[in-house]
């Protein structure tokens, strides 16, 4: 196979320009991180607004998890058909309706819609901006650059947490009035449009991805495109190499994640499913999603259940940014595996002690002091493993391994699949609480941890410091030869 040519030997001033354009699309992922958190400070204040039982509130928060299904499902589709940049636009818009609305709302029914459309605007910004992100990046620094994604997402929740704290601490409460005679919980909302119109801004200044332009028999733009990131005989001899990976007669579609030659779906696109469904199933929105819930269960004090989610929301951020130094020296692979072992072994423990614990009067949960103390230390060993690993690797690895022709119908897909594994996560666990105990539970989520670790060796290939095209055209011929094995 020809050598594949090295953005990365760019000029200095090419190298910042990248760093610079996937920085913009990383704010999809502060947005994502930041609208999926800010709704924690406003439950009971949600309750009493809209005089809603527990069975609507459960609704209010988890409706956003529907539209992020179908933003994540769609927004791959779009992106094939219209183009990177005016989709990413379009969720930009999204998020500063959705804050707005979410803000100005005086029922259940205009609170859900508005959660909805911010779904939709977090499951596109799932998956477009790694997208975005692999297609600009060179090789030897698009783990990196991807990996900004995720750190974006867990800065955030933390922006969130923390925007939400000042606001209560303001007004007296999330429930109280704060200002303009507003509820300071509608102002936990209205605080998100200001990042939300930043991101709108800068995408206006950010050109469309070459790998779409090529695709959608755009050459000259995408080679006018690459001669500013790379030198012009460099982007010349690329935007070639992207040519032999895409159908130049149409744009790419949906369908094509289906083999021509066989009816069935890329072998790829079944890997990168699997990575989207044990994500989630090894537990991490377990943690965060239940956190509180978790420690009270655990025998913890509600101000003490609190501190542990500060705690755990400091430990994934600090391991995020070793995710970023790693992923581009070490591997995605190499990582993925450690992750899954180590994620499944810390489960392991707090389901023993949970199992272990002693049980009061009334048949709560109730650890030692000392148990209690090594259930907070491996819950934060685990949160540690994801940060590292599963947390952004699996983000990377979708960003990248699908070939230039399908990789926003594959994104589409899975992006959807992950997103209802973060629904049916999210579902169970207080059905698993209530009927088997925390012990179980997390035994079950331990067990994911194993099947993990065995998908990732067998299924997996690493995809370090490779080009797109050169992946792409190994895909077409491995492909090639499971038709004619099957035709034969």
């Amino acid at each position: 196979m020809n050598q594949q040519p090295d953005l990365s030997t760019g000029e200095k001033g090419s190298t910042l320009r990248v760093i610079l354009l996937s920085g913009v699309a990383a704010i999809g992922g502060f947005l994502f991180g930041f609208d999926s958190g800010v709704i924690n400070g406003t439950v009971d204040a949600l309750q009493q607004a809209f005089d809603s039982d527990a069975a609507g509130t459960g609704f209010n928060v988890a409706s956003m998890l529907l539209g992020c299904a179908a933003g994540a499902f769609f927004a791959g589709s779009l992106a094939d058909k219209f183009g990177r940049k005016p989709v990413m636009i379009a969720t930009a818009a999204a998020f500063i309706i959705s804050a707005w609305g979410s803000g100005i709302s005086g029922s259940s029914g205009q609170f859900v819609f508005f959660r909805i459309l911010g779904g939709l605007a977090v499951g596109g910004a799932s998956v477009l901006a790694p997208a975005y992100i692999s297609e600009i990046a060179p090789p030897k620094m698009r783990g990196r650059l991807t990996s900004l994604q995720q750190l974006m997402i867990v800065v955030g929740l933390f922006a969130a947490f923390l925007s939400n704290y000042v606001i209560a601490g303001l007004a007296g409460g999330a429930s109280e009035t704060l200002w303009a005679g507003y509820g300071a919980w509608r102002w936990m909302y209205w605080t998100e449009i200001i990042p939300a119109s930043i991101f709108l801004i800068a995408l206006l200044f950010i050109p469309e991805s070459p790998r779409y332009l090529v695709a959608a028999n755009r050459a000259d733009e995408a080679e006018s495109i690459l001669a500013r990131l790379i030198n012009r005989v460099k982007a010349k001899e690329l935007v070639d190499k992207i040519r032999v990976t895409v159908e130049q007669k149409r744009k790419p579609r949906l369908s094509d994640v289906i083999m021509k030659q066989t009816g069935r779906l890329h072998p790829i696109v079944w890997v990168g499913l699997g990575l989207s469904v044990l994500q989630q199933f090894t537990g991490i929105n377990v943690v965060f999603y239940y956190g509180a819930v978790l420690w009270q269960s655990a025998g913890f004090t509600e101000a003490d259940a609190l501190l542990q989610n500060v705690i755990s929301g400091s430990v994934n951020i600090a391991f995020t940014f070793l995710a970023i130094y790693l992923i581009d020296k070490v591997g995605r692979k190499p990582l993925l595996l450690i992750g899954a072992l180590g994620q499944a072994v810390m489960l392991g423990v707090m389901a023993f002690i949970f199992t272990t614990g002693d049980l009061t009067p009334d048949g709560d949960l109730q650890l030692s002091q000392t148990q209690g103390l090594y259930a907070l230390l491996a819950a934060n060993g685990y949160i540690a493993f994801f940060a590292t690993t599963w947390g952004p690797i699996m983000w990377v690895l979708l960003g990248e391994m699908f070939p230039n022709q399908f990789r926003g119908g594959a994104l589409a897909i899975c992006g959807l699949i992950h997103w209802l594994s973060n629904f049916t996560i999210t579902l169970t666990f207080p059905i698993l609480l209530a009927s088997i105990g925390l012990g179980l539970a997390y035994g079950i989520y331990a067990g994911f941890g194993v099947v993990a670790f065995f998908f990732v060796r067998k299924m997996v290939k690493e995809t370090m410091g490779r080009t797109l095209e050169e992946m792409s055209m190994e895909l077409d011929n491995i492909e090639r030869e499971i038709a004619s094995e099957e035709e034969g």
